[in-house]
């Protein structure tokens, strides 16, 4: 006794050639959106590292400015140079320094504001641009050469 196949079993039809490549097909763009969504994520999570790292070294070099004058050159100048080693392109770069406490035991206080571009991932109607912040803040050495004077 040989039974007939049918065409429809439990309420399915049993040819089902080409389902799997109709489901990758529906499926596939919002597997690229997620995928793009993670490269998003990504790219603003390193940035904001960089940017941190790049807040701490400004500070540090801030610290060990003799003048207020100086700590400011040596941060925005510090900044610059961090960003730039590690790969960071900013359109707009901001460096606040705040050498009040340049004094020994002191602190001096860092803040970075790096506006970097995302329109290249435009399919996820990101917005053009994104203000990145980072600040940091470093002792000034007690038994350091500040001012000129030798301790």
């Amino acid at each position: 006794m040989t039974r007939r196949p049918t065409a429809i079993t439990a309420g399915r039809p049993r040819c089902d050639r080409g389902s799997a490549t109709a489901e990758l097909v529906l499926i596939m763009p919002v597997l690229v959106l997620m995928l793009m969504f993670l490269v998003l994520c990504y790219r603003i999570s390193d940035a904001k590292l960089r940017l941190a790292d790049a807040a701490h070294q400004a500070a540090r070099a801030a610290s060990i400015a003799r003048t207020p004058t100086q700590a400011v050159t040596d941060a925005q100048a510090t900044a610059q140079s961090a960003l730039a080693d590690a790969g960071v392109t900013c359109e707009h770069l901001t460096v606040d320094t705040d050498p009040a406490g340049l004094t020994p035991g002191g602190l001096v206080h860092v803040t970075i504001t790096c506006t970097t571009r995302l329109d290249d991932l435009a399919v996820l109607a990101v917005p053009g641009s994104a203000a990145l912040h980072a600040s940091a803040t470093s002792p000034v050495d007690l038994f350091g050469d500040q001012l000129g004077q030798a301790s």
